[in-house]
């Protein structure tokens, strides 16, 4: 039976010796953590200088697509295991913010965006944080020994 992603990030983090939490908790040192981790998340970011190089200098757009797709994969791997040290239930969390994004929509139904093709919020938007709030407290946030 094929694992999922999240129980290949489990083992992963096991195989690795890092952290792994089944509740949420916020261990004495994450203000060191979350340096580490923006480091780890900006060492990426900046692989996309690569990428629009490779895009410029005219290379295969095979080439461009596999630099892309394995620079998303990173971030995403990163990213689920530090949700995992933390104890997050980030499936879960995932799932409400896209319902508050899908929240944003014009009093017509049709999606608004700036510039960048973000999506702005329209009148009926909600704010996932109070969900998410509650999705941790009733998983029991707790302080890591």
């Amino acid at each position: 039976m094929k694992r999922s992603f999240a129980q290949r990030i489990a083992a992963m983090n096991a195989m690795y010796k890092l952290a792994a939490n089944d509740r949420p908790s916020l261990p004495a040192d994450v203000a060191d953590r979350l340096v580490k981790f923006k480091a780890t998340l900006l060492d990426e970011v900046h692989e996309i200088d690569g990428i629009v190089a490779l895009s410029k200098n005219g290379a295969a757009p095979t080439d461009v697509a596999v630099a892309i797709a394995d620079l998303l994969g990173d971030i995403m791997v990163y990213c689920r295991s530090e949700a995992l040290k933390y104890g997050l239930p980030l499936e879960d969390v995932l799932d409400i913010i896209m319902d508050s994004n899908e929240s944003k929509l014009d009093a017509n139904g049709n999606p608004i965006f700036d510039a960048n093709g973000k999506f702005l919020k329209g009148p009926n938007y909600w704010k996932p944080e109070p969900r998410i709030r509650a999705l941790l407290e009733e998983r029991g946030v707790r302080a890591a020994p």
